[in-house]
């Protein structure tokens, strides 16, 4: 199947960039391959849905990318750079240019929300207490929360205040590729559409790239510009939606032909997509 460049990317066309690049990458865990040959690009200024079955190792992709696995074999090259390749200090520039809000959020339980977005200001800029109040407040408004969630700890937060408190974490050191892991998992339906229009926003005026692992099908009609699917190790498809909504694939057909996904396929019909 066609990995064809999102149709609305700013850099649609017949040489898009590459932000991220994953060739013949092999991951295991003792005798089990996770990946085993897995091929994937994420173009600038897309957003990229990721889809797989349970246990097929979406989240472990990710971490993967982001050097928190191990790999045994394959090149993943990330802004044009091989990751591995690069001297430490370099590595943890390129670290800087992106942001991650890891599945659950993953807020540090003892720190208040200002004090979890400063967390990576603290560790990569030399900045005066005050600019780093003052710019954690600007992210704050920026998701979406209220100016006195600023000083509250994760535990009083709800499940959607926990999900964008820890978005602006991922977006304080203004990022150029953000990674999201199930950002709406655990959201009821009206907390994970507000939250889809968040990231569809965001994307669009800060210019991001998101590289999104998800299962939520309502998110991949509406803001993912390519979806790509993870089945026996490899990325099976990638491209439109509409392109894996034919795909012949027995897992694509079961995924999204299936009782929950007819309704994605109905809305894709309604909009006059096929």
């Amino acid at each position: 199947m066609s990995s064809s460049p999102p149709s609305n990317s700013a850099n649609a066309g017949d040489n898009p960039e590459v932000i991220i690049s994953v060739r013949d990458l092999v991951v295991g865990f003792g005798d089990k391959l996770v990946m085993n040959g897995l091929n994937l690009d994420v173009y600038r200024g897309e957003v990229l849905g990721f889809v797989g079955g349970s246990g097929q190792g979406k989240s472990v992709l990710t971490r993967a990318i982001l050097g928190l696995v191990p790999t045994r074999s394959g090149h993943i090259s990330i802004f044009g750079k091989d990751r591995d390749a690069l001297p430490a200090d370099q590595r943890k520039l390129l670290e800087q240019r992106w942001g991650v809000l890891f599945q659950n959020g993953a807020l540090f339980s003892g720190l208040t929300v200002k004090q979890n977005i400063q967390m990576p200001m603290r560790e990569t800029r030399d900045l005066s207490p005050r600019l780093m109040d003052e710019l954690a407040m600007l992210k704050i408004e920026l998701v979406g929360l209220k100016p006195d969630a600023a000083d509250k700890f994760p535990s009083e937060l709800s499940g959607g205040m926990v999900k964008r408190a820890a978005l602006a974490r991922a977006l304080a050191l203004d990022p150029e590729l953000v990674f999201l892991d199930e950002p709406t998992s655990g959201l009821d339906p009206i907390g994970a559409a507000d939250f889809d229009d968040l990231i569809g926003t965001l994307q669009q005026t800060l210019g991001l790239t998101v590289f999104m692992v998800t299962h939520d099908l309502d998110s991949l009609f509406s803001i993912c510009d390519r979806v790509a699917a993870l089945a026996d190790g490899k990325v099976i498809a990638a491209g439109p939606l509409q392109e894996l909504l034919d795909s012949p694939h027995p897992w694509l057909r079961s995924y999204f032909h299936g009782v929950r996904g007819g309704r994605l396929t109905a809305g894709v019909a309604a909009r006059g997509d096929v």
